[in-house]
C-alpha cells in the first residue's frame, strides 16, 4: 500500500511511495504529529539523481524490519532537496557542524519543534566502513529520547545557537576593488592542475561560475596566464569521459584528476551554466572547439530535457538497470557492430578505446588527441541512434524555476551571439512558460510537473529567472521582457531584501516559519541566490537608470569582500558581479529604422565580441513606448534612416555610427 508521498510530484519523493516506511513529505502535518505523540522526527533528504539515496533506499527503506523500527520510534519525513533547499541547507548545516562533513543522503533527527540533535548521510543496514549499522541506530537514538530526554533538547539546543550565528555577516573594512579580483585570481592560479586544468586533484568539478571570473579577469587584465588556465580547461573537460561524448552535455563531475571517469548523472544547472562558459569561451578565444561544445549542450537540453509545455526538466540518473553507467559505455565489439570494422578502428583510437576499458570492463569515451568535429560527426551520429535503442536512466521530470532561469539565460545569450534563432525561440518560449506557469499570487513558485506548480519560490529562484528575462530582452527587444524582469526584481526586493540585514534571506517574508531563516551565502553547484540578485540588480540600474537598485545591490556585495579575498572558489558569481560594478560597463543602445531592418550586422558586432560587462537596449526608432524609462534610449533615432549604434558609459556616448567597421573601432576603444 502507497504511502502519503504518493500525492508528491518529485519524482524523488515518487520513488518512496511504496516503501514500507510511514513517510510523510515536509509540512505541518508531520510535525503536528510529532507533537501531538512525543516522537522525535527522522528526517531523510535526497534527490534523484543521487546514487547513494538510492543505495540507502534499497538496503534500509525497502527493508519491512527497518521500516518497522523507524515507524514505531519517529515520525519519518522525506524531502527532496531540489525542491526545499530551504530545508536542506538547515540541517545540512546542521549535520556539518555536528560531524565536519556533509553530503546527500542527508539523515538528521530532529525534536518535534524541527530542532536537530543528531545526524550523519549514509547509513548502512548493517555496521560496515566505520559506520554504525542503521538500525543499531535508531534503537540507540530512540532510547535516548526516551531516557536521556536532557541531553537530547541540550545537544539540541547547541545545535540551534550555532545555526542562528550563520544569519550575521560582519561588516567589511574592505573596499571594493581591483585588489579583490587580483587576490582572488592569484588563490585560484596557486590550485590550478598544469597538466589537466581544472584545480586540485580528484575528484574534479567544472566550476562554472569560477572559470567566468577567470575569463573575465583574463580581459580585463589582458592576463595570459588567465587565458591560459581557462582556456586548458574548457579543452580538458570537452575531451574528457565527463563530457557526453556521444550525445553532448556534461556529467556531474569526474571522480578523477583527468576528467575521464564521471559520476554519470546529468543536472539541467550544469549544462546551462557550462553552454554559457563554453559561449563565452568561442567570444573570448575564437576556438571552433568551444562553439561546437556550447551548441552540442544545448542541443541535448532542446532534444532529451524539454518539457513540451516549455519547461526544462532537473536532471538524469547516473544508473540504468542498476548499473552506474550502463547507458553511455561501450566495447569494441559494440563500436563494430555499429560502424563496421574500419570505421570502428578509427573510432576506437579517436576515443581512446584501443587504450584498453577504463570503466568495470567497459569503455568511456574520451578524446585523447585532437577533435577532428567533421570527421567523427556521422559516427557519434550512428552511436547515438544506437544508444537510443538501450535502455535509458531515470529522468527526474519536475521543472525548477531557479534551474530553468540559467537554462534560458544561455539560450537566450547564445542565440543572439551564434545567430541561432532556434536557441532564442526556445529562451522566449521557455520564458513564456515561467511567467504563465509557475507565478502564483504575483509571486515565482518552485516547482512544475505535469501541470501543477507548488511551493514559493526562493531567493534563487527570482534572481535567476529575472537574470534569464533580461537576457531575453536583449536578444529580441521586446520591451515585455525589460517589463517582467523589472517587476520580478520589485518583487525580490519586497519578498528576500531585509533592511537591518542590508541582505537578502533565502526564503520569503510569506514563507512557512523555520528553525533559523536560511541565509546562504556562498556559489556552489548552483549559484547563490544573492549573487545573481546582486549581479541582476546592478543590470537593471544601468538599463532603467533607477540609482535604488544599485545602492541595495552594493550593500548586499560590500561585506561579502573579505571572503571574496580568502575564500575565492566559493564566490565565483559574486566575483563576476564585482567586475561587473568596477566596469568599465559597456552601454550600447541599437536602434533601427521605421522598417525594422537592418540591424543585424551591429547586432552581430556587439553580440559576437566577449564583453562581459555589456547592457544593451534596442528599439524602432519613433517607439516611444520602447524608449520610455530607459534612458539609454531616449532622445536616439535612426541615422539617416540606416541602423544606428549608440555606445555609451555612464550615459555619454560616442557618435552614432550605422556601420559595423565604425562600431567595432568603438567598441574595440572602451
Amino acid at each position: 500500500m502507497a504511502n502519503r508521498l504518493a500525492r508528491e510530484t518529485s519524482p524523488y519523493l515518487l520513488q518512496h511511495k511504496d516503501n514500507p516506511v510511514d513517510w510523510y513529505p515536509w509540512g505541518e502535518e508531520a510535525l503536528a504529529r510529532a507533537r501531538a505523540e512525543d516522537k522525535p522526527v527522522l528526517l531523510s533528504v535526497g534527490y534523484s539523481a543521487c546514487h547513494w539515496c538510492h543505495v540507502m533506499e534499497h538496503e534500509s527503506f525497502e527493508d519491512p524490519d527497518i521500516a518497522a523500527l523507524m515507524n514505531r520510534h519517529f515520525v519519518c519525513i522525506k524531502v527532496d532537496r531540489e525542491e526545499r533547499p530551504d530545508v536542506d541547507q538547515i540541517y545540512m548545516q546542521a549535520v556539518q557542524s555536528m560531524t565536519g562533513h556533509g553530503g546527500w543522503p542527508l539523515t538528521c533527527f530532529l525534536t518535534p519543534e524541527g530542532a536537530p540533535f543528531y545526524g550523519g548521510t549514509y547509513f548502512p543496514p548493517t555496521e560496515r566502513h566505520g559506520l554504525p549499522a542503521f538500525p543499531r541506530l535508531l534503537q540507540a537514538l530512540a532510547d535516548a529520547w526516551a531516557n536521556r530526554r536532557g541531553e537530547v533538547t541540550e545537544s539540541s539546543r547547541q545545535i540551534r545557537e550555532t545555526l542562528a550565528q550563520g544569519e550575521r555577516l560582519r561588516a567589511s573594512t574592505t573596499l571594493l576593488t581591483d585588489e579583490i579580483l587580483f587576490g582572488a585570481f592569484q588563490a585560484v592560479s596557486a590550485q590550478f592542475d598544469e597538466r589537466d586544468g581544472g584545480l586540485g586533484g580528484a575528484p574534479k568539478f567544472p566550476q562554472p561560475m569560477l572559470w567566468e571570473f577567470v575569463l573575465r579577469f583574463a580581459r580585463r587584465s589582458d592576463n595570459a596566464r588567465a587565458r591560459q588556465m581557462a582556456h586548458t580547461t574548457l579543452s580538458t573537460m570537452a575531451r574528457g569521459g565527463m563530457y557526453d561524448q556521444v550525445g553532448g552535455g556534461f556529467h556531474r563531475y569526474a571522480v578523477d584528476a583527468q576528467w575521464l571517469v564521471p559520476h554519470f548523472e546529468k543536472m539541467l544547472y550544469d549544462n546551462a551554466q557550462l553552454a554559457s562558459l563554453y559561449l563565452h569561451g568561442w567570444l573570448a578565444f575564437g576556438d571552433p572547439e568551444c562553439r561546437r561544445v556550447c551548441e552540442e549542450t544545448l542541443d541535448y537540453l532542446l532534444r532529451e530535457m524539454a518539457d513540451p509545455a516549455g519547461g526544462f526538466y532537473s536532471a538524469t540518473d547516473a544508473d540504468s538497470e542498476g548499473h552506474e553507467g550502463k547507458f553511455f559505455v561501450w566495447t569494441p565489439e559494440e563500436l563494430r557492430a555499429v560502424l563496421g570494422p574500419a570505421d570502428a578502428e578509427w573510432a576506437g583510437r579517436y576515443w581512446g578505446v584501443d587504450r584498453g576499458a577504463n570503466f568495470e570492463g567497459q569503455s568511456i569515451l574520451w578524446v585523447p588527441g585532437e577533435p577532428d568535429a567533421a570527421r567523427v560527426a556521422p559516427l557519434r551520429a550512428k552511436l547515438y541512434e544506437a544508444r537510443r535503442r538501450r535502455v535509458p536512466p531515470g529522468l527526474d521530470d519536475k521543472v525548477l524555476a531557479a534551474w530553468n532561469g540559467l537554462a534560458c539565460r544561455a539560450l537566450a545569450e547564445a542565440g543572439r551571439a551564434l545567430g541561432r534563432a532556434d536557441y532564442v525561440a526556445a529562451a522566449v518560449r521557455n520564458a513564456d512558460f515561467l511567467l504563465r506557469e509557475l507565478r502564483g499570487n504575483g509571486r515565482l513558485l518552485r516547482t512544475w510537473k505535469a501541470g501543477q506548480a507548488k511551493l514559493k519560490g526562493y531567493l534563487e529562484d527570482h534572481a535567476m529567472v529575472a537574470a534569464a528575462l533580461l537576457e531575453v530582452y536583449e536578444a529580441t527587444f521586446e520591451r515585455r521582457w525589460l517589463d517582467a524582469a523589472r517587476g520580478l526584481a520589485d518583487e525580490l526586493l519586497r519578498l528576500f531584501w531585509d533592511e537591518k540585514l542590508e541582505g537578502f534571506w533565502d526564503t520569503g517574508s510569506d514563507h512557512e516559519p523555520l528553525i533559523v531563516r536560511p541565509r546562504n551565502l556562498f556559489d556552489n553547484a548552483v549559484p547563490c541566490g544573492s549573487s545573481v540578485a546582486i549581479e541582476t540588480l546592478l543590470r537593471l540600474a544601468v538599463l532603467t537608470g533607477e540609482r535604488r537598485y544599485e545602492t541595495l545591490a552594493m550593500g548586499a556585495l560590500r561585506p561579502m569582500a573579505d571572503l571574496m579575498t580568502r575564500h575565492a572558489t566559493g564566490f565565483g558569481r559574486f566575483l563576476c558581479a564585482l567586475d561587473f560594478h568596477l566596469g568599465p560597463v559597456v552601454e550600447v543602445a541599437l536602434v533601427a529604422p521605421r522598417a525594422g531592418d537592418g540591424l543585424e550586422p551591429l547586432v552581430a558586432e556587439v553580440f559576437g565580441r566577449f564583453l562581459p560587462n555589456r547592457v544593451v537596449a534596442g528599439m524602432v526608432a519613433g517607439d516611444a513606448a520602447a524608449a520610455a524609462g530607459v534612458p539609454l534610449l531616449q532622445g536616439r533615432s535612426a541615422v539617416d534612416g540606416r541602423a544606428t549604434a549608440y555606445v555609451c558609459r555612464d550615459y555619454a556616448c560616442e557618435l552614432p555610427v550605422t556601420d559595423r567597421a565604425a562600431l567595432a573601432r568603438q567598441l574595440d576603444a572602451v
